[in-house]
């Protein structure tokens, strides 16, 4: 007799993991009838030919909102005061105090803020935001879907949207087993998973280990370690096409050498073009001294800003755009959904770059799973005023203390060193990658080709119990 898993997506987020990858057809082989049940604009029976069950009604209680952003300031502050810390709050950002209902969920933030952040007071405000939700006809409307439909285990692809909060509680009041996948490497110490499913699902023993010191109320038992799909397709040659291939269908001059420069949003580097801009000065230092260099830039997906529009003009001769293969399917960050092929581009970029530039981020392992270095920008710019975040202070957030040490990626402190430690990358005689690989050991787990099978093996034993 066949299993049934509905495959929860709250938002997009969880499409690239677990409906673009292998994941639906071991599940398949292992004879589960898959389902997505699906929260997001994102046509998976039309776009891919999945069975899905879609979730129409998004309403979440007025309040829960403002309750769920006081929830994560509360446990920030608790986290701070536990851990003798500063840099929990750093993870916070301003309120919006600007409107009528802008200000009213932002005073009824703060008089929370100020009387709820204590364990007692946390735990008293995740019972509110449970009790609003099962108000909600969105919760009923999902009940009414799961008695319909009767799955085994509702999946969770992802813990932080309000969204997932009715659904999940739907299901465990009938009965039915629910499990969540820890998405990204930051979302622990973030204090950003609002539902309490009954299993976890996590990459490794580091980020258990992080779960079970930010989530007190969960239990060993039901935490899986199994990796993440998000790096499965690095390690799947016949995504990678030869370098004459991969030159010639992104015209690019097969006589240069390129480095990569992955962009970031706006929130994490508000001045990236400028750092974009200082690569571009370096390569063309170097070409004067007889390199023949070229950059790659490689947006950020979810970046929606013209601001690299003048530096891309500028520098012309030195860096060519090569953007991700997501789309659009609505107006916020969470509806621009990855594509199949985007794996592979973003494979081939790895594959036939020389390293990776960037302002803190997770592609130092897409990097160092192709042996290729990750230089890390941590200087300010000179149009660094008030109002504006520092990039320096990505650096300073906790799960950068993940790293073995500091040389797992090739830290630039100053402007003027730039040239020297990029000639140094492309002369072999720096490195990131050994000290990385161990890095990448440690966040994303040693079995990272089989993460999608060992996700599927804890379903399973879910399932069976």
């Amino acid at each position: 007799m066949s299993k049934k898993a509905f495959i929860f997506l709250p938002d997009g987020v969880g499409l690239r993991n677990f409906a673009l990858t292998n994941f639906n057809a071991i599940g398949t082989t292992l004879g589960y009838e898959m389902v997505y049940w699906n929260n997001t604009p994102f046509k998976i029976k039309e776009e891919l030919g999945y069975d899905e069950v879609n979730i129409t009604n998004h309403q979440l209680h007025p309040w829960t909102t403002v309750y769920t952003r006081a929830r994560k300031r509360c446990e920030l502050n608790v986290f701070d005061k536990k851990f003798k810390e500063t840099v929990y709050n750093t993870y916070n950002f301003p309120q919006s105090y600007k409107g009528i209902k802008n200000i009213i969920k932002s005073l009824n933030v703060d008089f929370l803020v100020a009387t709820k952040s204590t364990e007692k007071g946390v735990e008293s405000i995740r019972t509110k935001i449970k009790k609003l939700e099962r108000s909600t006809s969105k919760y009923e409307y999902c009940k009414k879907q799961l008695l319909e439909h009767k799955p085994d285990i509702v999946f969770c692809t992802n813990p932080r949207p309000t969204q997932a909060i009715a659904p999940i509680l739907a299901a465990q009041d009938l009965g039915i087993p629910t499990a969540s996948f820890i998405f990204s490497w930051d979302n622990l110490p973030k204090a950003t998973t609002l539902i309490e499913p009954d299993f976890y699902f996590v990459w490794s023993d580091y980020m258990k280990k992080e779960l079970l010191q930010y989530c007190p109320y969960v239990q060993p038992e039901q935490v899986f370690v199994t990796g993440t799909p998000q790096f499965e397709s690095h390690f799947d040659t016949s995504l990678l096409q030869s370098k004459e291939d991969f030159y010639k269908s992104h015209h690019l001059d097969l006589e240069k050498k390129y480095i990569c420069f992955s962009g970031d949003d706006i929130v994490t580097s508000p001045l990236d073009q400028y750092y974009l801009e200082d690569l571009a000065i370096s390569v063309r230092e170097l070409n004067q001294q007889g390199y023949n260099l070229g950059i790659i830039y490689r947006k950020c997906p979810v970046d929606f800003t013209n601001r690299y529009d003048a530096v891309l003009q500028q520098y012309q001769d030195v860096i060519v755009s090569i953007d991700p293969l997501w789309r659009p399917v609505g107006t916020s960050w969470n509806e621009i959904m990855p594509t199949k092929e985007d794996f592979a581009l973003q494979s081939n970029i790895c594959e036939h770059t020389e390293f990776v530039g960037n302002i803190a981020s997770s592609m130092v392992f897409d990097f160092v799973a192709h042996d290729k270095s990750c230089l890390f920008f941590d200087y300010e710019q000179p149009q660094l005023q008030k109002g504006i975040r520092d990039i320096g202070q990505n650096y300073r957030y906790i799960h950068f203390r993940s790293m073995p040490n500091k040389e797992a990626a090739l830290f630039v402190y100053d402007k003027k060193e730039l040239t020297s430690i990029v000639k140094a990358i492309l002369d072999g005689k720096q490195s990131n990658v050994p000290v990385g690989k161990k890095w990448f050991d440690v966040v994303v787990g040693m079995e990272p080709t089989k993460a999608s099978e060992n996700i599927w093996e804890g379903i399973n034993s879910i399932v069976k119990k």
